[in-house]
């Protein structure tokens, strides 16, 4: 059941993680496909290390009984519980779910879980939906290749125009890595959907089927993006109106044929009226009426269950003009989500999520969080992350999101409720992963995935736990040198690249590496409005775009001015001098010549750190992360350079240390 492919990093699945399991007597209660992929499991395990397996029953004693206690099989209930007890540790759960997460509770574990008595401890997702948005084209595409905004290799899903039928058992290995972090649900292709991928929907269905075969013994259910066009595109109609009949009529066919191929079929995921992607707006219809035509096909009465197929239509918040006159002050693409979707709350159907970006901007290395969260209390809001480092070094950078992806969920917009308790439709993030042999392209990024996953399934976890696991699952105990890398590495990604807040400063289209000028003047609504006297982008409602106003007091009153505003958001919200006073006692010129100076510095150590371990983890692995070291560097000392020259040039202020300024 379990294992890799020759080749492949096994990520935090080596199998030295399941040593402990292996060499004990397990006993197996309960029936359905997932008890199926729960004893193959262990029965591996078992081969490799010496224990034994049973499911018959057979006398024991016994180290570790996994039990199924319901009716249901195979899928069901996510919950276990976990106790241990006279020498035994059991592990019980109503559905194949809860028992296929609760083997991999163990194998976290490792030894812990077979001494000393514990529990019962029940274990409980607080998110239904923890879901990866594969940004995947079937055809490779002209300009954005592969895998749009991927940074490791080929797509894992298709080659050559098709389904990577040769290469399923791999597509399995991936089901049981995310199994194994807590992640249920994947989006096969890219949510910007291109001639070839519209067909996934109707005669390529099949190929979408396949793929679901291989995830589905790990509890994975498959999703589709879908193009809004679609009854134009490939069934001839002349509109793709939401509320002509002849186009509901054509998805709600379209939509049985999926579930006749795929009976456990999650939904659809959309972005329509975005970047020049088709929407409702070309009807004068809203996004609720949009939304809500996929919901109801998605809920057929046909379907033989009265909940209907059981399906959920993700309907990106991610919707601005990016056609904007930059010379126009007044246009803020920060304001659009919130300008767009609140008027619409409560119109979506029960089963349409609306999918919003954690900030109001594209992923930046510090955002704000949407003032979207926590202002439509009756619609359904998924929250959206990146895995995939488009902003944050793609892959070639060492940059652990976990702890800015604690603060967005922990983040309180309104009274008493997180952001990890409002995203109700559940928690998403942009897949990272590829056909590179190491998954992510960097090794060290396969944190990034772990972490989301940990994440999801538990909102409120202490990431510096969540990572403390992650390397003990894939690199093994003792050291304490990997976590001194990873842990503080976004914080001095952040310190190189865009300060304070500001953002962007990447090179536009492939958006690595520095161009502080890059959008400045582009139609993307994406500006720091740096010039002689100071820089920043004026959001406040006195003054500025209104954009602090979206939020809830407190909030919007602590944005509102640059005196009560965090410092590292001040130039997100305001436009202030080169001397404005930090609450660090620095100016911001200071600020941005010494976190420059500092991010570069923080690099050379991690490096020299990292080559410490040569000899102590896989040679293979050791390697590739050196040379990515070699490249992290090279790009933070040009970013340190064109940042500290570029503003150096704009204000005329010298460095109060003295050091090289270009």
């Amino acid at each position: 059941m379990g294992g890799l492919m020759q080749g492949v990093d096994p990520a935090w699945l080596p199998d030295e993680a399941f040593r402990p399991i292996g060499t004990r007597r397990t006993l197996i209660r309960g029936s359905g496909p997932l008890v199926d992929t729960v004893h193959g499991e262990v029965a591996q395990a078992c081969a490799r290390f010496g224990g034994s397996v049973s499911r018959d029953g057979s006398p024991g004693p016994y180290d570790l009984v996994l039990e199924l206690t319901g009716a249901e099989s195979g899928d069901g209930g996510e919950a276990f519980t976990v106790e241990r007890g006279d020498g035994r540790t059991t592990v019980t759960a109503s559905g194949g779910s809860g028992l296929l997460y609760g083997l991999f509770h163990v194998v976290r574990l490792g030894e812990t879980a077979f001494q000393d008595s514990y529990g019962p401890e029940e274990h409980r997702p607080e998110s239904a939906l923890r879901m990866l948005d594969h940004w995947d084209n079937v055809a490779v595409h002209p300009v954005m290749g592969q895998v749009e905004r991927g940074y490791a290799g080929g797509s894992l899903f298709w080659a050559d125009g098709r389904a990577r039928g040769e290469l399923l058992g791999r597509v399995r290995a991936y089901g049981r890595l995310l199994a194994a972090c807590g992640i249920n649900a994947v989006a096969v292709n890219n949510v910007n959907v291109h001639a070839t991928e519209a067909h996934l929907l109707t005669d390529r269905i099949g190929e979408v089927a396949a793929i679901a075969g291989a995830l589905r013994p790990y509890g994975i259910r498959t999703h589709l993006s879908v193009t809004f066009a679609a009854p134009m595109v490939l069934g001839g109609l002349p509109t793709a109106d939401p509320l002509d009949e002849a186009v509901r009529g054509w998805w709600a066919e379209a939509t049985a044929r999926v579930y006749e191929a795929i009976p456990d079929f999650g939904g659809y995921v959309v972005k329509a009226d975005s970047e020049g992607r088709p929407g409702p707006f070309a009807y004068g219809r809203s996004h609720a009426d949009g939304a809500n035509m996929l919901a109801a096909a998605l809920t057929a009465s046909d379907s033989g269950s009265a909940a209907g197929y059981g399906g959920t239509v993700h309907w990106r918040a991610f919707v601005y003009n990016h056609r904007q006159d930059w010379r126009d002050r007044t246009t803020d693409r920060a304001r659009a989500a919130y300008d767009h979707f609140v008027p619409l709350d409560g119109q979506f159907a029960a089963n349409a999520v609306l999918q919003v970006k954690h900030g109001p901007m594209d992923f930046q290395v510090r955002e704000p969080v949407s003032p979207l969260i926590g202002a439509m209390p009756r619609t359904r809001l998924a929250v959206e992350l990146q895995a995939t480092q488009e902003y944050t070094g793609q892959q070639r950078h060492v940059c652990w999101l976990g702890p800015m992806w604690s603060e967005v969920l922990r983040f309180r917009p309104e009274e008493g409720s997180s952001v990890g308790e409002l995203a109700r439709g559940g928690l998403v993030a942009v897949s990272n992963i590829g056909d590179d042999p190491f998954w992510t392209g960097h090794p060290l990024a396969q944190a990034n995935l772990y972490t989301f996953g940990r994440l999801a399934w538990q909102p409120d976890a202490d990431p510096g736990g969540i990572l403390d696991e992650w390397i003990r699952l894939s690199f093994g105990p003792g050291d304490t040198r990997l976590h001194a890398i990873m842990d503080g590495s976004w914080r001095t990604y952040e310190k190189y690249t865009a300060p304070l807040g500001v953002g962007w400063m990447v090179q536009p289209g492939h958006h690595y590496g520095p161009s502080l000028d890059g959008y400045e003047y582009s139609p993307w609504g994406t500006y720091h409005f740096a010039d002689r006297d100071g820089v920043g982008v004026d959001r406040s409602c006195a003054t500025g775009t209104g954009y602090a106003g979206q939020y809830p007091k407190p909030w919007a009153e602590l944005y509102e001015s640059p005196e009560t505003c965090p410092d590292e958001l001040l130039l997100f919200f305001h436009h202030v001098s080169y001397g404005h006073m930090l609450r660090s006692g620095k100016t911001v010129i200071q600020h941005i010549y010494d976190t420059h100076f500092e991010g570069v510095e923080e690099v050379e150590e991690a490096r020299r750190v990292w080559a410490e371990l040569e000899g102590l983890v896989d040679p293979a692995r050791h390697a590739r992360v050196t040379e990515r070291f070699e490249e992290q560097l090279r790009t933070a000392r040009e970013w340190r350079d064109q940042v500290n020259s570029y503003f150096f040039r704009k204000s005329g202020v010298a460095d109060a240390h003295g050091r090289r300024i270009y």
